[in-house]
C-alpha cells in the first residue's frame, strides 16, 4: 500500500477541471507515467480510490508514485500532442512499451557470375551484397520468393557456370519455375541483365517495372528484337498476374493498414498488417507487457505506433473494436500527417475479413508468448465478449452440488486459469447447515463459506475469482447473488445450463439465458468446466458416501458408537488403511482399550 496516498488523494482534489497532461513520479522524481486528460481532476483522482478495482497494471503504477506534477493544456488535442512529446522524451516505464518481433533482415544478392538472389538474417557474407535492413521479416521474404518467381531465377544448390550441363534440368524448368541456366544457354550478360530487373523490383515495386520493362520491350521491338521483346512481355505478364493474383488481396486501391489486439490476462498482442496499393506489404506484431482496459491499449497503442511514424500513417485506420478516443486520434494524426485520416472499425465484407486475419495474427503471436493455443486465447476474449465483463477472466470457479441423502451432500469447487484446469485451487465442501434436499440453499452455504475465508484472511482461499459460473440455471444465480450482496462482494455471477442430453446449452443469468453452441471455441471451454465440476464434486461425495458406509459397519461393534467410527474413518481414510492399522493405532486413534482393539480388528478381517 502507498503510504502516501492521503497526500495524493488531497493534491489530486486540488486540480482543476481543464485539459491537460499528468507526470507520475517516483521517489527519485524520475517520470514514470504519462497521461491525457479531458478534465484533469476527474481523471487523476481515479488513481486514488477504490485502488483495490485497478486492474493489475494500474496497481503496481499507483504502488510506485511520490508525486505528481501536472500541465493546463488549452484543448484536450493539445493535451494529446504535449503527452506524445513527453513520452518520446520520458520513456515512462508505465506507459505502454511497444515490443516487437523483429530482428534484422535483408536481402541478399551474392557476387558470382550467376548471382543469386536469397532472404538473409544478418549481413556478414563479404562475397555478397545486401539490400536492407528492412523492418519486416515477413516483406523480405515476400520480396525475394516474387522476384525469383517472377524472373524464373534458379533456387537450387548448383554452382555456375560449373554444373553447367552436367545434370537434366529439373521440373522446375519444365512447368516454366526456372529459367533453365543449368543448360548452359543462358549468356552470363544476359543473366546480370535480368538480376538487375529483379533487383529494380524489389526496390521499387511492380508498378515501376513494368514501365521500366515495357519501355525496354517496345525499344527492342523497334530494334527488331522479337525473341528479346518475347521475354520482356512475359516478364511483364508475369509481374502483372503477381500483382493482381496474390491470394491476399483487396478491392481498395489506397493505403490501409489494419490494427487487431489479443488478450490474456497479464499480455497482450497487437497486429498491424499494412496494405498498399490494394496488396499487403508488411506485418508487425507487438505485445503489450500488461494487460488493461481494452479500448484504452487500443487507443494507446495507435498513439505510441503513429507518433513514431507520421510519415507512414496512411489515409485509413481499420481497427477491431470501438475506443473512446476514436474522433481525438483522428484530429491529431490528421494535423500530423497534413491530409484527413480516419479510424473506423469494420463490420461485415472484405474490411471485416481482414480484421480476422490481423485478429488470427496476433492471437497466434500471443499463444507462443503465453504457451496457450489460440483456441484457449479466442475462447477466453469470447466469454468475457458474450458476457459483457470489464476485463478477460483471469480465474474462473466453477461450483457444483453432488448429494446422495441427508449423509452424502457436498460441493465441489474447481479453478480456472488462464483457460486451463488450476488443480491446486480445487476446494471440497460439506453440506453442514442445510435441512433436507435443497440445492439453491446448498449452493448458498457453499459460496458463503467460500467466500467468508478469504474475508477473514485465509490465504488459501485468495483471490477472488474474476468469474463465478455454478452448475445450475436462472434460480442458482438468484440465490447466491443474495449471498454476494450480503457479503457485499462484486464478482460477476452466471449459471451452466445443460440440454436434456446433459450437454452444456446455454449460460443463465438471472434475467434469462445466453445461447452459447453457436461458438465452437466457447461451447468447448465451457462443456470442460461443467464436465470438470461436475466429476470433482461427484467423486468427492462418492468418497464422503463410502466413508459414511464404513462408519456405519464399525457402529456394529459393541462399543463402538458414531463418534469413534468417526474417528478412525478421518485417521485411516481407506478401508486398506483400516487393514493395514495395528491394534496399537486403533486403540489410540478410537481412545478405547487393548481389548476392544483386538475386537476391532478382528472385525475388520472378517467383514472388510
Amino acid at each position: 500500500m502507498n503510504q502516501r496516498l492521503g497526500y495524493l488523494r488531497e493534491k489530486a482534489n486540488k486540480l482543476s477541471l481543464s485539459p491537460g497532461v499528468y507526470l507520475m513520479k517516483d521517489k527519485t522524481g524520475k517520470i514514470i507515467y504519462v497521461g491525457k486528460a479531458k478534465a484533469l481532476k476527474n481523471r487523476v483522482t481515479t488513481y486514488f480510490h477504490a485502488i483495490e478495482n485497478h486492474n493489475p497494471k494500474t496497481r503496481k503504477l499507483v504502488e510506485n508514485i511520490y508525486d505528481f506534477d501536472f500541465i493546463v493544456t488549452p484543448s484536450e488535442l493539445d493535451a494529446l500532442v504535449l503527452e506524445c512529446s513527453l513520452i518520446k522524451q520520458n520513456n515512462p516505464k508505465y506507459n505502454i512499451l511497444l515490443k516487437d518481433d523483429k530482428g534484422y533482415n535483408y536481402i541478399k544478392i551474392t557476387k558470382e557470375p550467376f548471382p543469386r538472389i536469397s532472404y538473409a538474417l544478418n549481413c556478414k557474407d563479404e562475397n555478397a551484397e545486401y539490400l536492407g535492413p528492412y523492418t519486416s521479416g515477413f516483406t523480405a521474404k515476400q520480396a525475394v520468393e516474387e522476384a525469383n518467381k517472377i524472373f524464373m531465377l534458379p533456387d537450387c544448390s548448383k554452382v555456375f557456370p560449373r554444373d553447367f550441363r552436367k545434370q537434366r534440368p529439373c521440373l522446375n524448368f519444365h512447368i516454366k519455375r526456372c529459367m533453365g541456366v543449368c543448360t548452359g544457354k543462358i549468356k552470363e550478360a544476359e543473366y546480370r541483365s535480368i538480376i538487375d530487373s529483379a533487383i529494380e523490383y524489389i526496390k521499387n515495386g511492380s508498378k515501376q517495372s513494368i514501365e521500366q520493362l515495357t519501355e525496354e520491350m517496345n525499344e527492342a521491338a523497334e530494334r527488331l528484337e522479337f525473341e528479346k521483346a518475347a521475354k520482356l512481355r512475359d516478364r511483364i505478364n508475369a509481374i502483372q498476374k503477381m500483382r493482381n493474383g496474390q491470394e491476399i488481396m483487396s478491392d481498395k486501391s489506397y493505403d490501409f493498414d489494419i490494427v487487431a489486439l489479443a488478450q490474456n490476462v497479464e499480455l497482450a498482442s497487437v497486429a498491424v498488417i499494412k496494405y498498399r496499393d490494394g496488396r499487403i506489404t508488411d506485418k508487425e506484431n507487438f505485445y503489450i507487457g500488461d494487460e488493461y482496459d481494452a479500448s484504452q491499449m487500443r487507443s494507446d497503442f495507435l498513439v505510441e505506433y503513429y507518433s513514431k511514424r507520421t510519415d507512414e500513417i496512411p489515409k485509413q485506420i481499420y481497427i477491431d473494436s470501438e475506443i473512446d478516443d476514436n474522433e481525438l486520434l483522428c484530429e491529431y494524426f490528421t494535423s500530423v500527417a497534413g491530409r484527413k485520416i480516419t479510424i473506423s472499425v469494420p463490420k461485415r465484407g472484405d474490411g471485416y475479413s481482414k480484421i480476422l486475419l490481423a485478429k488470427s495474427n496476433a492471437s497466434e503471436y500471443l499463444s507462443m508468448k503465453v504457451g496457450r493455443t489460440v483456441k484457449e486465447l479466442n475462447a477466453l476474449e469470447d466469454l468475457a465478449s458474450l458476457l459483457g465483463l470489464k476485463k478477460i477472466p483471469t480465474i474462473i470457479e466453477s461450483y457444483d452440488i453432488s448429494n446422495l441423502g441427508e449423509d452424502s451432500r457436498v460441493g465441489g469447487m474447481i479453478v480456472y486459469r488462464n483457460g486451463r484446469p488450476y488443480k491446486a485451487g480445487y476446494k471440497k465442501f460439506a453440506i453442514k447447515n442445510v435441512i433436507g434436499q435443497n440445492d439453491y440453499a446448498c449452493m448458498q452455504e457453499v459460496i458463503e463459506r467460500r467466500i467468508k475465508r478469504y474475508i477473514d484472511g485465509d490465504e488459501a482461499f485468495a483471490p477472488l475469482p474474476d468469474l463465478i459460473l455454478l452448475d445450475g440455471g436462472k434460480g442458482h444465480v438468484s440465490s447466491v447473488q443474495l449471498i454476494l450482496d450480503k457479503l457485499n462482494v462484486s464478482i460477476p455471477l452466471f449459471g451452466l445450463v445443460k440440454d436434456e442430453k446433459h450437454r452444456t446449452r446455454a449460460i443463465a443469468e438471472s434475467g434469462g439465458e445466453i445461447q452459447v453452441n453457436a461458438n465452437k471455441k466457447l461451447f468447448a471451454l465451457l462443456t470442460n468446466i461443467q464436465d470438470e465440476v461436475h466429476r470433482f464434486s461427484l467423486s468427492f461425495q462418492q468418497q464422503k458416501h463410502k466413508k459414511k458406509t464404513y462408519e456405519l459397519e464399525l457402529t456394529k461393534i459393541k462399543g463402538i458408537g458414531e463418534a469413534k467410527a468417526l474417528a478412525l474413518i478421518k485417521h485411516f481414510k481407506t478401508k486398506q488403511g483400516l487393514k493395514d492399522a495395528e491394534v496399537s493405532e486403533i486403540a489410540s486413534v478410537a481412545k478405547i482399550s487393548t481389548e476392544k482393539a483386538i475386537e476391532v480388528v478382528k472385525y475388520i478381517e472378517e467383514n472388510f
